[in-house]
């Protein structure tokens, strides 16, 4: 180990040990629950860490408020989506019900598609999973979302676009 790679984990280690405990209540306020609040620190300081920042960091507290409050909002999003997916589930007859395995890979998808859609404003994400996903025309997404059917058009070009971007990388 380098001499700049002790630092950095001497650093780390004074910043977990400085704010876990802090950085913890704040998210039990948040979430409510004591599990979900200490695996949300540990996520973040992973973060951290794999990000590269503990170098950078001069305001500890808002710094990691920041990045768990991403978190929790991924871990929002994340619960939002399976919900709306096992809620269709159990709208399908029994035989058309997926495997145990396709049903894993079908919620695998649907998170990859929301992290490609991750930064996009919410309609050109609605009018991408209306398209998609239940499959209507440019009209129908239009009156939906209350728009015309060329703002329809610029928001899947806008979707695509950034998917076929986002799963690129």
């Amino acid at each position: 180990m380098s001499a700049d790679e002790f630092i950095l984990q001497q650093k780390v280690h004074a910043l977990y040990s400085n704010h876990r405990s802090w950085l913890q209540r704040w998210l039990y306020r948040k979430l409510g629950n004591a599990c979900d609040a200490a695996d949300l620190v540990q996520d973040t300081f992973i973060s951290v860490i794999t990000g590269g920042y503990a170098d950078d960091i001069r305001e500890p507290k808002p710094f990691l408020a920041t990045i768990a409050g991403r978190l929790v909002a991924h871990r929002w999003r994340r619960n939002q989506l399976e919900t709306a997916y096992l809620e269709a589930l159990a709208a399908l007859p029994v035989e058309l019900m997926p495997s145990p395995e396709a049903h894993v890979l079908a919620l695998e998808a649907l998170l990859e598609i929301d992290r490609a859609l991750d930064g996009l404003p919410t309609r050109v994400k609605e009018a991408f999973l209306l398209a998609h996903l239940e499959e209507l025309s440019y009209a129908q997404i239009a009156e939906r979302l209350n728009v015309s059917t060329s703002s329809v058009k610029q928001y899947l070009t806008r979707a695509n676009r950034h998917c076929l971007f986002a799963l690129s990388v």
